[in-house]
């Protein structure tokens, strides 16, 4: 039927209707890696734990054990299996998520935002990079990750308003706590644990990681603005022009609210709690938990001054929860598909399988197998104090035994570990974003993947010329 006159046509979502939900593109991942747990032997390396807690595994100890593939129902366990593994993520996006709920219905956000757009218009292109390089900066010091995840709900209605599409929204915290990654100062997440492992002065090369770090941000802001500007110019060039965003039926937010005095009081409480929590990770070791009972406590208080009824927070509360329900589902989708190698004792395997291809080559090509090993790695262990565990202990003596600084060896770990997290869909952060953004990994994917090329090639042409000049 055609659209009434005068009225604008719906957008056409023939489109999406042909791209796979994520759970589709997950629960794919989880059946193709079940299939290939018919394939890879088992085995395991014998491991030990430290005096700090940490649990790493022993050079030299890799034996084979008894096959155990996935079998029909493993493939479904593992869904319950992942969910339950990433529980602290799963629960900390619903309590961020109903405590946004509460700060939403007071009206204090939309006012910002209103202020934020009459003060911004004409400059809003500048915005991409202050919003990468501050996320940049929060990876590559306290490892924030999941983190960012509160500043994207707050980022996405802001950003659409302004002009931009969901892809820019999500590139801003999950490009640049990828690249913060990459470029880690000091990440107690990756730098910190793989230091500790290789037996280096704790955040040491400082400054051979700041200049990485610099670059990388460069690189990602010329990237990302290109796009924006091109967005900005011509809507419909958006790799995501037709589609809506789940978490909203209105694409086009528009924002009544005004910035009241209370507002205000709320905006203060709101800022303090988004400063208290890096302050808290640095100094007193906060992880989900105390996050999670920060943002809850903040959601009571400016409920409270919002002088709203115990049954309206109440409700706004279980709004914010719902919101979340894709995007905590999909964590524990994306941890399940980790569970299938894990229980088939396949992951071991092919950390053995990568490592031995760089025995006996030359230190100049051994630099970039190390780089290749661990950027292979990372697909499969998304989190970087666990790939760090994994591989450390062992690309440690083996660089020595090829001639490699272990600072060359540790730098090759973090840049894999962190450019890849903006693409791997066992990502936890990474599914969760999209899932809140309604966007598509394969859209994601078509954005991102010229721009990880990119990186990976200034990753290894910076790495090489470190092991060359500077770690020799």
């Amino acid at each position: 039927m055609l659209a009434e006159k005068g009225k604008n046509p719906e957008p056409k979502n023939m489109e999406k209707s042909k791209i796979p939900h994520t759970f589709i593109i997950l629960f794919g991942i989880i059946v193709l890696l079940a299939i290939t747990t018919y394939f890879i032997p088992a085995g395991e390396y014998d491991r030990e734990t430290t005096e700090d807690g940490r649990t790493i595994v022993i050079n030299g100890t890799y034996h084979e054990t008894d096959a155990s593939p996935a079998g029909f129902l493993d493939i479904f366990t593992a869904v319950f299996d992942g969910m339950v593994q990433s529980a602290d993520i799963i629960f900390l996006l619903f309590i961020v998520g109903g405590s946004f709920g509460i700060l939403t219905s007071t009206g204090a956000i939309e006012g910002l935002f209103n202020r934020l757009i009459t003060k911004l218009k004409g400059n809003e292109i500048y915005l991409i990079p202050i919003l990468i390089t501050f996320f940049a900066i929060c990876g590559a010091t306290f490892g924030m990750a999941e983190e960012s995840i509160p500043y994207l709900i707050i980022l996405l209605p802001f950003l659409l308003k302004l002009g931009f599409d969901r892809i820019i929204a999500v590139a801003a915290p999950m490009i640049g706590t990828a690249i913060g990654y990459a470029g880690g100062v000091t990440n107690p997440f990756n730098v910190g644990v793989a230091q500790g492992i290789a037996e280096l002065p704790l955040f040491s090369g400082m400054f051979v990681r700041i200049v990485l770090l610099a670059i990388l941000i460069i690189i990602t802001n010329i990237y990302v603005m290109r796009y924006a500007r091109k967005i900005l110019k011509s809507p419909e060039r958006s790799l995501v022009y037709r589609e809506r965003p789940f978490i909203s039926e209105d694409e086009n937010p528009t924002f009544s609210h005004q910035l009241t005095k209370s507002n205000g009081v709320i905006l203060i409480i709101f800022l303090l709690t988004i400063l208290i929590i890096p302050f808290g990770i640095i100094n007193y070791g906060w992880y989900m938990k105390e996050i999670a009972s920060l943002f809850l406590i903040m959601g009571v208080i400016v409920g409270i001054i919002a002088k709203m009824k115990y049954n309206q927070i109440a409700e706004s509360f279980a709004k914010g929860c719902n919101d979340m329900v894709v995007a905590a589902l999909a964590v524990g989708l994306a941890h399940g598909a980790v569970v299938i190698l894990e229980n088939a004792n396949a992951i071991d395997t092919i950390v053995y399988s990568l490592s031995g291809l760089i025995e006996g080559l030359p230190s100049t090509v051994a630099v970039a197998g190390i780089y290749g090993v661990q950027n292979v790695i990372n697909y499969i262990v998304s989190s970087g104090s666990g790939q760090a565990a994994l591989t450390m202990p062992l690309i440690a003596p083996l660089a020595d035994l090829v001639e490699v600084n272990r600072q060359t060896a540790v730098l090759a770990f973090q840049i894999g570990d962190g450019i890849s997290n903006a693409l791997t869909p066992t990502n936890g952060q990474l599914m969760a974003s999209l899932a809140i953004a309604g966007l598509s990994w394969i859209k994601w994917a078509r954005f991102l993947i010229p721009l990880l090329i990119i990186l990976y090639i200034v990753g290894l042409i910076y790495l090489l010329c470190i092991h060359l000049f500077i770690w020799v």
